[in-house]
């Protein structure tokens, strides 16, 4: 099958915006969310984060945070008990946090940077909308926030991959057209040279960039060929990626 072919060639396209996504190190940021917090607190009715117990909820010594230091922890920790009681100041901070993680999630799980920015708002909105239902229970908040994000992933994919084309499509003529340093980049970054950089790469990266993108297979269909559990592959493919950004030649680097 040559890159021409439609499939490879919206893979190669998709492989691409992630080179180049690497390449500016963008974390792009969200700028409605003051309006979205300031729209949500007026509208959701907070008077219920006093129930439960003493501090609100009772599940308070089942806090956890995934975060290494401890100080952070006890920091990440002690925003979400305020954001529960409907601080959104906190929310906000726990937003600047977590923003990041969630919205590399979803890029690499849509291959879409505006569809990833459309549904890491959602993600926030509707975590925002239900913070009086989080409980702790043994679980770190960010992997709430990345299930809130995988069930919205899912959700959009069972929609139809006429949807997901049409998006994408939409979105590369939107790119296009817009002047500014990821033009540039994407320009520069042409079929023949992301298949030449590829076959440089260590062997199972290039496998699982190979079987994800030119492939169209999925994590769990990549993670049974290759043996690995679905969060290897995900590693590998982040590998693979950054690695083919080393790869480019120094006037796209720059």
């Amino acid at each position: 099958m040559s890159w021409e072919d439609t499939d490879v060639a919206r893979g190669l396209d998709a492989l691409r915006r992630m080179v180049t996504h690497v390449l500016l190190a963008e974390q792009p940021r969200l700028a409605g969310l003051p309006e979205l917090l300031s729209t949500e607190a007026a509208t959701s009715g907070r008077t219920e984060a006093g129930s439960g117990g003493p501090d609100g909820y009772g599940d308070a010594a089942l806090a956890t945070s995934s975060e290494e230091d401890q100080a952070e922890r006890t920091r990440l920790i002690a925003l979400v008990e305020l954001a529960r009681k409907g601080d959104v100041d906190a929310f906000g901070l726990l937003y600047d946090h977590y923003q990041p993680s969630v919205y590399r999630f979803l890029f690499y799980r849509t291959r879409s940077g505006t569809l990833a920015e459309d549904l890491t708002s959602e993600t926030f909105f509707r975590a925002l909308r239900s913070m009086n239902n989080f409980r702790w229970q043994g679980k770190d908040f960010g992997a709430w926030l990345m299930t809130i994000a995988r069930n919205l992933a899912t959700d959009h994919f069972k929609a139809g991959r006429t949807r997901l084309e049409l998006t994408t499509e939409d979105m590369g003529l939107h790119d296009d057209a817009t002047e500014g340093p990821e033009s540039t980049v994407l320009a520069g970054l042409t079929n023949e040279l992301l298949l030449r950089a590829l076959t440089e790469l260590p062997p199972e990266q290039r496998d699982c960039l190979v079987m994800r993108f030119l492939q169209g297979m999925s994590i769990a269909e990549t993670a049974a060929v290759l043996g690995r559990s679905d969060g290897a592959v995900k590693q590998l493919q982040l590998r693979g990626v950054r690695n083919l950004a080393k790869l480019m030649p120094e006037g796209i680097r720059d």
